[in-house]
């Protein structure tokens, strides 16, 4: 088990005191469940939705397409 220290304003610590007294958590454990929960259903795609991507011709070749661009130098930053 690993220790951090996060600052946050006296406003979002009030927020996510109040949330973790009604779920009956302490803060830490509040913080550390309302993480997970938001990178495993938010950030990720699940298997289901990336099998129904990859169904998609056109959008996987376009991809392909452009890591290959980019693999050759094929591309502009624009600011």
């Amino acid at each position: 088990m690993k220790t951090i220290t996060i600052r946050v304003d006296d406003d979002v610590y009030n927020v996510l005191k109040k949330a973790a007294d009604g779920e009956r958590r302490t803060i830490s454990n509040f913080i550390e469940n309302a993480s997970l929960s938001y990178l495993t259903n938010e950030i990720y795609v699940s298997d289901y939705e990336m099998a129904d991507i990859m169904k998609d011709a056109k959008l996987v070749s376009g991809i392909k397409k452009g890591l290959d661009d980019v693999k050759k130098g094929k591309y502009k930053i624009v600011e």
